[in-house]
């Protein structure tokens, strides 16, 4: 298989990555708008994993980035299987960050409002939409390279 879109070292994949960084980065902006998340442990996981998708996502955009002008995909074998874990493992540390504050943020809603200010609220729901999107990506970046590793 020569080139599968969205694998490491494509365009596809280059566009991918940098779109989770953009999520990422917004879903960690509007979340730190509101100096007040730090009260619930699902808001500062989501911080905190969003503190790890910003780097891990610009650095493999570099990379594809690099990858798509000296038109080199990467197919390494430990290269890839580096790549697959990490995507996985942030795909996954993700997903739990989202939905867990998103859960939170319907439990403020729905407890009166009194928890939780309007203006901070929708915040953290932007941000929490913003946290799904870039798992959304993530984890189609992890599949495609997952296809790309089996197919080698």
């Amino acid at each position: 298989m020569d080139e599968l879109p969205g694998s490491v070292g494509t365009s596809a994949s280059f566009s991918l990555r940098l779109g989770q960084t953009i999520f990422s980065s917004a879903s960690l902006l509007f979340m730190s708008m509101g100096v007040e998340f730090y009260s619930y442990t699902a808001f500062c996981y989501l911080v905190t994993i969003m503190g790890l998708v910003i780097p891990w996502s610009f650095t493999l955009a570099l990379v594809d980035g690099y990858s798509v002008l000296v038109r080199r995909p990467i197919r390494q074998q430990g290269v890839l299987i580096i790549i697959v874990v990490g995507d996985w493992v942030l795909s996954i540390l993700t997903l739990a960050a989202a939905c867990s504050s998103a859960s939170v943020i319907d439990v403020l809603l729905h407890s009166g409002g009194s928890n939780c200010p309007p203006k901070f609220c929708s915040r953290y729901q932007v941000s929490a939409a913003m946290a799904f999107l870039a798992w959304f990506l993530s984890s189609a970046t992890s599949l495609f390279n997952f296809w790309l590793l089996s197919s080698l």
